[in-house]
């Protein structure tokens, strides 16, 4: 569609206005440091107003503590780097990253991704690129910038519009961003978040990396289905047919012989892992049980983290090797550097937004805002369904100007944790219900990070492609995901089936 008529359409201009909000925001690593000095100046305030609030459980008085006085301002200076260090999700994403980042790194990621979608039956393909968007997420950013592209070549190959390709695989990648068969560095990202907001509580909870891993699991089956009915039945008739002769037919390169070996080698690193979890967990008193025998007490479920960087790391290793990536130890070291470089920015963000989460620990304001919202929203009577579904539409709209999950989810977690156990239920379902808001919009907001290079693909099959363009492929995409995915939660709360193990829905 032309770029001018976009332009003057009522959705145009709602997202050209958001677009100029979201540029205006401050960089987030500047806007966490500026939340911190914020609550430091609401402590003094908020204490010498007398504020305070009453826990429902214990009975306990919380009062505003002022970092501005003396011991408050001894503990800043004093704790600042314990406070970074200790950063719950730090230590746990640059673990994860060291080993994905050599399955990345190897280029192993890359070539599975790409034959997932090569090797399929055409009349499964838009499943399959959908699905492998989905998949993609395990990684930081191939399905951005290999999938999409390559969406986009195979259906001009088999005669269909790419821009339809290319919007199927970005739907996968995007607004199927939480979803996963497997755990990838989200996971562990997001539930470090959730445990420090949850200790404002329980000083003693404990959210695993595992945490929504069920509903992860049916959502990725979900968000594959509907993704495919989208692009076969809204996207490509809206697109008709590709009659562009400037541009020339790509070839498709298949795999390479020795590329086949390293799937090869590296797969059967992984069933020989699975063999030796297995043997650990199957057996009543396998080693890899818990010490009261238990699955769910199992070192495997607590340390997923460790065991994502074993796995993901050695068969990195060994594609690396038959591939030629790897030649020594030296290499191998170099690529897990080099993966460390993708983590610098958030490295950044972290120190200020750890200083945010303590500042509003130590003063209390996090525990009052928490018990005064959970008396508010309880007189309202609203229930847990109608609460769920407004959560996931702020945290959408939230998306809309600020584009980092971890960003955001740092934010509001200290606040939306607390509220909701306050009323009952637990940080694994806030945690799940603010990632399904996060993803829905992620393919329709410009503050997603890769969203102008998905323009720059669009504009490669239509020279008129524009930010407009994209968003009127991308709508249908989000509206029916969100639609979807909502009846999903809704359907899962009504039966009460867990979201992750040992992760209920109630406290």
């Amino acid at each position: 569609m032309h770029n001018r008529i976009m332009k003057r359409s009522p959705i145009s201009i709602f997202l050209n206005g958001v677009e100029k909000v979201g540029n205006a925001l401050p960089h987030p690593a500047t806007l966490f440091g500026t939340f911190a000095l914020l609550v430091l100046l609401l402590s003094a305030l908020f204490a010498a107003l007398g504020s305070s609030a009453v826990h429902p459980g214990t009975g306990e008085t919380y009062e505003v503590i002022n970092l501005l006085s003396r011991d408050g301002v001894h503990m800043i200076l004093t704790k600042m780097v314990k406070n970074f260090t200790g950063f719950a999700p730090l230590g746990i994403v640059i673990v994860a990253m060291l080993g994905i980042g050599l399955a990345e790194n190897s280029g192993l990621i890359s070539v599975l991704i790409k034959s997932l979608v090569l090797y399929s039956p055409e009349r499964f393909l838009t499943f399959i690129i959908v699905l492998a968007g989905i998949l993609s997420n395990l990684a930081s950013s191939v399905g951005y910038v290999l999938l999409v592209p390559l969406a986009g070549t195979i259906y001009i190959a088999i005669g269909r519009h790419p821009i339809a390709g290319m919007a199927a695989a970005f739907a996968g990648v995007s607004g199927g961003f939480s979803a996963n068969l497997v755990l990838g560095t989200i996971d562990p990202l997001l539930a470090g978040l959730s445990e420090e907001a949850a200790r404002l509580v329980d000083p003693e909870y404990m959210v695993n990396p595992t945490a929504n891993y069920y509903f992860m699991v049916a959502s990725t089956f979900l968000i594959a289905i509907l993704g495919t009915w989208v692009t076969e039945k809204i996207i490509i008739p809206r697109l008709g047919k590709y009659n562009n002769t400037d541009i020339e037919q790509e070839t498709i390169k298949r795999l390479t012989p020795i590329e086949k070996k390293g799937i090869k080698r590296s797969s059967l690193v992984f069933v020989g892992f699975l063999i030796v979890l297995l043997i650990g967990l199957i057996p009543e008193s396998g080693i890899l049980r818990g010490t009261d025998g238990s699955f769910l007490k199992s070192p495997v479920l607590k340390g997923v983290v460790a065991l994502l960087f074993i796995v993901a790391g050695l068969m990195g290793i060994v594609y690396g090797t038959i591939t030629g990536k790897y030649k020594n130890d030296s290499d191998v070291m170099k690529g897990m550097a080099e993966s460390m470089k993708s983590l610098a920015a958030y490295i950044v963000l972290v120190f200020f937004a750890a200083q945010f989460v303590e500042y509003f620990k130590w003063s209390n304001l996090g525990i009052i805002l928490a018990i005064n919202g959970a008396n508010f929203i309880n007189n309202l009577n609203l229930g847990l369904i109608p609460l769920v579904v407004l959560f996931v539409i702020f945290s959408g709209l939230i998306n809309l100007v600020m584009g980092s999950a971890s960003a955001k989810w740092a934010l509001l977690a200290p606040i939306f944790v607390p509220m909701f156990m306050f009323l009952g239920y637990s940080p694994e379902l806030t945690q799940v219900v603010y990632r399904i808001g996060d993803s829905v919009t992620n393919i329709i907001s410009p503050m997603m990070s890769f969203f102008a290079l998905i323009i720059v693909y669009f504009e490669k099959y239509d020279k008129k492609s524009g930010i407009g363009t994209l968003v009127a492929t991308m709508l249908p995409y989000s509206i029916v995901f969100f639609i979807g995915w909502v009846l999903l939660l809704i359907c899962w709360l009504w039966l009460g089936v867990p979201l992750g193990p040992g992760a209920g829905i109630h406290l």
